[in-house]
């Protein structure tokens, strides 16, 4: 079974699933949003597609910096490996935001769904293709990926639907999308043969360069890679939320955006190294170095104020809406001004 009719079965099944669990709790759903804000000291759930990626960072370091704390609001961090998964939480109300890719707000409003970044924390994926060291001297380009196996997180994640743009945009029609996660799971595939080239993140991208097992052949950690590779901006990373809870309790997404520029401007202002040692040490599993090193190489991926780009937002859309089976042909009724807002992150204090 080729790559389009197999992506699309899965995700229809899956999308059916998230909509049906969505439709199912959202009673529940309602009454824990209009709850929240009226808390002396409001809780909320933030599911993270993958609390040990560096382009997820910001995340784990708001709270090792003990800025959600500051803020008056409890946060608990809760792990996913995939955007896909975490969403799903987000939309049967177990979660009250995501920390994920921008893109996944534009896949949803294609589905009637209403999520909308409330912080953008990058402006580019900070992602990278990554060629099997064996392989580099037949896959050069995205236009070698015809015929090839290709590691994606997960079906819907956003790897895949960059996965999909680049393919989509060399003219390739067929290829697998194999499900390999991150971390050692992606660098086992590689091992194994299980997958050519793949799309991942740091601190992954830096053990298969500095091992030798693999070579950064697209790199879109850089806001020259990305504008290379996808013609302009693409906001990513991002801390996205109903937009039901945004709007019965903007005091409670005041707070957590707070928090989190915070923790951007910390970014900005201090070395690897700096940041490094406000993460888990657990996080370094590879070695101090490499992890630093990690580091170095994304952080400046992340934006100073949490804004938007809304010039890379309309270039999601455009690319989404191009090459994503789930978007293709809907873009033009779908309503950026309702993916992401800059309400919050304009009225952060500036101290």
């Amino acid at each position: 079974m080729k790559t389009t009719t197999k992506r699309r079965m899965a995700q229809a099944g899956a999308a059916l699933l998230a909509l049906g669990l969505a439709a199912g709790l959202s009673g529940c759903r309602d009454s824990r949003s209009a709850a929240v804000d009226s808390q002396e000291a409001p809780e909320v759930n933030i599911i993270v597609g993958g609390l040990e990626k560096v382009i997820y960072l910001p995340a784990k370091l708001t709270e090792g910096l003990g800025y959600f704390e500051k803020e008056g609001v409890k946060v608990n961090l809760l792990g996913e490996q995939s955007g896909a998964t975490a969403e799903n939480s987000l939309l049967t109300g177990n979660a009250q935001a995501v920390v994920g890719f921008y893109d996944h707000t534009i896949d949803l409003a294609a589905k009637n769904q209403c999520i909308t970044s409330v912080v953008q924390l990058a402006n580019i994926p900070g992602e990278a293709e990554v060629v099997a060291s064996s392989k580099a001297g037949a896959i050069k380009s995205p236009k070698d990926f015809e015929g090839r196996n290709l590691g994606i997180t997960s079906l819907g994640s956003s790897t895949d639907f960059l996965t999909q743009a680049l393919a989509g945009q060399a003219g390739v029609k067929a290829y697998t999308p194999a499900k390999v996660g991150a971390g050692q799971t992606f660098i086992a595939a590689m091992d194994n043969g299980g997958i050519d080239a793949g799309m991942t993140t740091d601190p992954t991208i830096a053990q298969l360069v500095t091992t030798g097992k693999g070579k950064v052949m697209v790199d879109m950690r850089t806001e020259e890679g990305t504008k290379a590779a996808l013609g302009g901006l693409y906001p990513a990373a991002s801390v996205y939320m109903s937009c039901d809870f945004v709007q019965k309790n903007p005091k409670t997404v005041q707070k957590v955006a707070n928090a989190f520029v915070g923790a951007l401007r910390f970014i900005n202002g201090h070395s690897a190294a700096e940041i490094a040692a406000k993460m888990p040490k657990e996080y370094a599993n590879a070695g101090a170095d490499l992890y630093e090193k990690s580091i170095a190489d994304t952080k400046a991926m992340f934006t100073k104020d949490g804004i938007m780009d809304a010039d890379g937002a309309k270039n999601v859309l455009r690319i989404l809406d191009s090459y994503s089976s789930n978007v293709k042909g809907k873009g033009g009724s779908i309503d950026l001004s309702k993916t992401y807002t800059t309400d919050f992150v304009s009225k952060v204090p500036s101290s």
